[in-house]
């Protein structure tokens, strides 16, 4: 099931040969000797239990008895990321389209100790509901939760969703309306104004918004943060190119990125860049590039792409995220391929591609954990 959402040819990147990265090929002339961070933060990952009073829209996506709780998430990717030398020093966790934001915000509370690791709580308000019943939601999810530091409300929308698209099944929620290009259906208008009023509390409550719409939204979000300098804004999954080379299947050999994806992802993502007070989480990869673990081709693809991002934004910018929940495929690419990086390996492919585009320990370091620890003021 779909549940957190997720396309002119990208420059080649060099093969990284190292102990520390796994090779399918053979290395080439260019290695690269890969140091993997000490300690990291894991900016956006999601427990869930569809069997909760919070979580019934979560259920009609995925069914009652769909549970990601703590226990597993500590050794899934804490006990992954110690086992190859890397501390976890703290996680951000991320909404997962409850039915009321601050019973979900609650419902984590709950589990004490082992949820411990979560130093950020991302909760859902749907800003939408305008400026006053909006701020009234988020004194709430404060009050719930001390670790409440931000704001998400799924914006992903090209259409009604049917399954088919970019459209995110979250936006059955309110009927497909485009909320960053208006709701006249023609995707030509302005952000819907109750949604605007929302956001513009969001300043005010001292709290982040995480921005995860489709790559065609992007330029509108840009022109909507523009207005808005105290509301820090984090991009969620890469801007969300999908599928850039076609589905992950033994008859695709292609390996050129789609060009009218690519052209309105980069202009989007440029625009965002423009906005000094805007970030970008560098997760779910797979969405992008699905079988990139299997395929060195691909994988050199997706490298491509992330290093784009890290130029653009800037390391300062930039931040490192699993989206763990569930298992390693459906973290990486919703589903939509049958494999996908454990945490550990996951950590080592982006520390390689980061050496191999020539940035140094303090860049990295800033990219796996300080970014998301100054974003979310994380202690």
């Amino acid at each position: 099931p779909q549940l957190l959402n997720c396309p002119s040819p990208l420059p080649p990147s060099p093969r990284i040969s190292t102990m520390s990265v796994d090779s399918k090929d053979e290395p080439s002339s260019v290695a690269v000797v890969v140091a993997l961070p000490a300690s990291i933060v894991d900016a956006h990952h999601h427990f869930v239990d569809t069997s909760q009073p919070h979580a019934t829209f979560l259920a009609s996506l995925c069914g009652p008895d769909t549970k990601y709780l703590p226990p597993q998430y500590l050794d899934d990717v804490r006990d992954d990321l110690k086992n190859a030398g890397i501390d976890l020093a703290g996680s951000v966790h991320m909404e997962a389209m409850p039915d009321d934001g601050s019973k979900e915000a609650a419902w984590i509370e709950e589990f004490g100790e082992s949820s411990s690791i979560v130093k950020a709580v991302v909760g859902s308000v749907d800003l939408a509901r305008g400026g006053e019943k909006a701020s009234e939601d988020m004194i709430q999810l404060k009050e719930t939760s001390p670790r409440v530091k931000g704001v998400r409300w799924i914006l992903d929308c090209v259409g009604k969703f049917d399954g088919t698209t970019k459209t995110h099944p979250a936006t059955k929620r309110h009927d497909g309306i485009d909320y960053l290009r208006g709701s006249d259906g023609g995707y030509e208008g302005t952000t819907v104004p109750s949604f605007e009023e929302g956001y513009a509390r969001l300043a005010e409550h001292g709290l982040t918004f995480d921005l995860q719409c489709a790559p065609e939204q992007l330029l509108a979000a840009a022109e909507l943060a523009k207005k808005y300098p105290d509301v820090k804004v984090v991009i969620d999954h890469l801007g969300k190119p999908r599928r850039v080379l076609g589905e992950a299947d033994e008859d695709n050999t292609n390996i050129a990125p789609d060009e009218e994806e690519m052209k309105v992802w980069r202009a989007g993502m440029k625009a965002m860049a423009d906005v000094p007070h805007a970030y970008v989480k560098l997760s779910m990869m797979g969405c992008a590039v699905p079988g990139w673990t299997e395929h060195p081709a691909r994988e050199d693809v997706l490298q491509s792409i992330v290093l784009e991002i890290v130029e653009t934004f800037g390391p300062q910018r930039c931040m490192f995220a699993t989206n763990w929940w569930a298992n390693a495929a459906l973290s990486d690419n919703d589903g939509t391929y049958e494999k996908g990086p454990g945490a550990a390996e996951l950590v080592r492919k982006v520390a390689g591609w980061l050496a191999a585009g020539g940035y140094g320990e303090e860049d990295r370091d800033r990219i796996f954990k300080g970014t998301a620890e100054e974003f979310y003021g994380i202690a």
